[in-house]
């Protein structure tokens, strides 16, 4: 058994800020105790002074390794996960992708392959079901007695995800009847078809036409009737990467009326925008993701919605594809244009920096990135804070500390930062996965294979 204690810094939990030294033992949080008044010993001390410490990030919302437009995400679990540690985040939470005519269980263990033994941090899976029939119905409550308790529909992408209503109705009365969370990509997929095939042949064929086309009408339009259809079938429903106010205005009405509907956000939309679409050339392709970046204009509404918890977690959707090679598959015809951002690594930071702006308490940046996202999908409070019997996830955040957001500085395996430049106030120092130290002052010393399978519970806010 190892014992390892933090002293001196500001304890930071989604509930409360106290100055407290914390004792690890054995890859758990073993005690919080006022600084100094316990005579402690342990085999490590890391001084804390003047720094937070704070419970590692829970991000759930990754796609390592995803299969998408003839190409797959440039990220491995191995790469990924390394990413996401020095970012702050020790929990992933990935999307196992059932194939057409497959069944979920040939999806989850192509998933279980690509990560075990790779991770550096934990990682849990959800299950992108693409097929709803009769027979991976069937198959959803044993996924669920294995830990995989949430479950990923499309109302876009025709021929790949999608899903019509009345699948997705069916879904979701599996799911209200097993305890089970669905997932929504709520957009209109089929009408967004006619606006690219529209588009298309009037020659609009840059990047910023993948924003136009993909209309935030049809975002509040899908969310509208995700909201109503998970009305019908008496289950809980979580809408993801959430964009544009109207499809917040729907959310928030629904949770107006006590219905169990969730949102989450993403960091793209709360610090990128329409204007990163038409960067001028092809460099527009970089901020190709869906739902689409939308006018700054926006950004307002999804920072109240984050401080009313009409939105409740803040994920990145990690996807992330070269500029080179990968990006380049859409020169000249944006529909081609792989989807996805990459922003793993960045997301602790962006959000503290919301923070230092303003928009959110302390309390609240770690409830939207740690505490929410664990209770929401069955983690707490094994993860997502700092309490005794916790796994020690644990961050020593300097928030004084200022940073460029860089691809010549960044870990994820991707040739571009969708954050070029930008000048964050705040960073990790010292990260720590189930006690054991993977980043310390700027020097990696985790290990692939640390990370292990998460078996989760149900949603914890039902």
């Amino acid at each position: 058994m190892t014992r390892t204690l933090i002293t001196g810094g500001l304890v930071v939990t989604a509930a409360e800020e106290t100055r407290a030294d914390v004792l690890i033992e054995d890859g758990r949080i073993a005690a919080l105790a006022l600084p100094g008044s316990q005579q402690w010993t342990a085999d490590r001390v890391f001084h804390a002074d003047g720094k937070y410490v704070i419970p590692g990030g829970v991000d759930a919302h990754t796609h390592m390794e995803l299969p998408f437009g003839g190409t797959h995400a440039s990220d491995t679990f191995e790469t990924g996960t390394r990413a996401a540690a020095w970012g702050g985040t020790t929990t992933v939470v990935d999307f196992a992708v059932q194939s057409r005519g497959d069944s979920l269980r040939a999806g989850l263990d192509a998933w279980h392959a690509k990560a075990e033994g790779n991770c550096a941090v934990d990682y849990a899976f959800h299950m992108i079901v693409s097929d709803v029939n009769d027979a991976t119905l069937r198959e959803m409550p044993g996924l669920l007695a294995e830990g995989i308790s949430s479950f990923k529909l499309f109302m876009a992408y025709p021929g790949v995800f999608y899903s019509d209503d009345g699948q997705i109705l069916r879904a979701m009365q599996q799911a209200g009847d097993t305890g089970a969370l669905i997932m929504m990509h709520a957009e209109n997929g089929p009408a967004i078809d006619v606006l690219v095939e529209q588009a298309l042949a009037r020659g609009e064929t840059d990047p910023r036409y993948h924003g136009e086309v993909r209309r935030a009408l049809l975002e509040a339009e899908a969310t509208h009737r995700a909201v109503q259809l998970s009305r019908v079938a008496g289950s809980p429903l979580y809408v993801v990467h959430v964009s544009a106010r109207e499809a917040l205005a729907e959310l928030a009405a629904a949770r107006d009326q006590g219905l169990p509907v969730f949102g989450e956000t993403c960091p793209q939309y709360l610090f990128l925008s329409t204007d990163n679409l038409a960067e001028p050339g092809f460099e527009g392709a970089k901020y190709v993701c869906s739902t689409p970046l939308r006018p700054k204009d926006h950004q307002a509404a999804l920072w109240r919605g984050l401080r009313t918890d009409d939105l409740q977690v803040v994920s990145t959707d990690h996807c992330p594809f070269c500029f080179k090679g990968q990006k380049e598959l859409g020169l000249g015809d944006f529909s081609k244009i792989p989807n996805g951002l990459p922003g793993v690594e960045n997301r602790m930071d962006l959000l503290h920096q919301a923070v230092v702006d303003g928009h959110l308490t302390r309390r609240r940046w770690i409830e939207i990135a740690c505490a929410a996202p664990a209770r929401m999908f069955g983690l707490y409070p094994r993860k997502g804070t700092l309490a005794p019997g916790s796994d020690a996830d644990v961050v020593i955040y300097d928030p004084h500390a200022t940073q460029v957001l860089s691809a010549a500085t960044h870990h994820m395996n991707v040739d571009y930062s969708a954050y070029e430049g930008r000048t964050v106030t705040g960073r990790v120092e010292t990260v720590l996965s189930r006690g054991e130290v993977v980043i310390d002052r700027g020097e990696y010393l985790g290990r692939t294979g640390h990370g292990a399978f998460l078996r989760r519970s149900t949603c914890q806010y039902l």
